[in-house]
């Protein structure tokens, strides 16, 4: 799993015409390569009626998979543009793609490599962008006097906190960046001056909104 990557928070579109040609862009966050094709097919079965439904996805499975396809375009005018647009906006794990209706006109390679590209920019503008941060979730098991400072802390901190469970003593889910944990630690303990323990459970991302 990667330490952090920049992705997007939900779906995002926009729309572009260059000499009567219609471009519709549509993007969506995906976690794998089986949810970028299903989502492709999607969009195909969606408009049917278009003379091309371009796309580029890339996702981390073992490793980054990146795959485009220009649709019948002539080669290279089509998918590598929209895939230039998601490499630069530095996103990862999405899958986007670009319907076309002829308008008539031949727009020429260059042409098509720039409506291509504008459009599939555009989306990527309109999109909220997050960051996933690789995290372990961290259970802190406590004495109730020590909730109201432990929250504070948390808050001063920027740490995010999951759960509370509230039972014989409070125990509170924390998510933690995995370079952080040893910080982490050592800020919780000092905190309650060692009364409290600990247990390091899963690994899981925390969502965290790009300003």
């Amino acid at each position: 799993m990667q330490k952090e990557y920049k992705t997007l928070l939900t779906d995002a579109t926009a729309k572009y015409e260059e000499k009567k040609s219609k471009f519709i862009a549509h993007a969506i966050p995906v976690s794998n390569e089986k949810e970028a094709l299903k989502f492709i097919d999607s969009k195909k079965t969606e408009f049917w009626d278009a003379t091309h439904n371009v796309f580029s996805y890339n996702v981390y499975e073992e490793n980054l998979l990146m795959r485009s396809s220009d649709d019948g375009e002539p080669q290279g005018t089509a998918g590598p543009p929209v895939a230039e647009a998601i490499s630069k906006a530095e996103l990862q794990n999405i899958v986007l793609v670009v319907t076309r209706y002829f308008g008539g006109t031949q727009l020429g390679a260059s042409g098509l490599l720039r409506a291509y590209g504008k459009v599939a920019s555009m989306c990527l503008e309109n999109a909220e962008v997050v960051k996933k941060i690789l995290c372990n979730e961290v259970s802190i098991i406590f004495k109730y006097t020590s909730l109201g400072k432990l929250q504070n802390v948390m808050h001063i901190k920027d740490y995010e906190v999951k759960e509370i469970k509230y039972e014989k003593d409070v125990e509170m889910v924390v998510l933690v960046a995995i370079d952080e944990m040893e910080k982490f630690m050592n800020t919780v303990n000092e905190a309650l001056n060692g009364n409290v323990n600990t247990k390091i459970g899963k690994e899981t991302y925390r969502t965290v909104k790009v300003k």
